[in-house]
C-alpha cells in the first residue's frame, strides 16, 4: 500500500535565513517528513511540510519547538 501525502500547515516564527537553517536539521532528521518550505514573505511565518501518514502534526509542532521556534497549526 503506498503512502500518502499531506500537507500540513503552521503559523510560525520563523522569519529569516538565520532561522531557517537553524530549524533546517531538526525537521530534516524527522522520519515522515518528506518536504518542507517557510514562507518567510507571509506575516504569519507559514510552514508547509509535506509528510507520508507516518508522522503527526503534533511531532512536527515538537521538532520546531526543540529548534527554539513558535509554531501553531493551522486548520485547513
Amino acid at each position: 500500500m503506498k503512502a500518502e501525502n499531506n500537507n500540513l500547515q503552521f503559523k510560525t516564527n520563523i522569519n529569516c535565513s538565520g532561522c531557517v537553517a537553524k530549524v533546517t536539521p531538526f525537521l530534516n532528521d524527522t522520519r515522515g517528513i518528506n518536504q518542507w518550505e517557510v514562507n518567510t514573505e507571509n506575516k504569519d511565518k507559514i510552514l508547509t511540510v509535506q509528510t507520508d501518514d507516518g508522522i503527526s502534526a503534533e511531532k512536527v509542532i515538537q521538532k520546531v519547538q526543540e529548534a527554539g521556534f513558535k509554531i501553531e497549526l493551522v486548520s485547513l
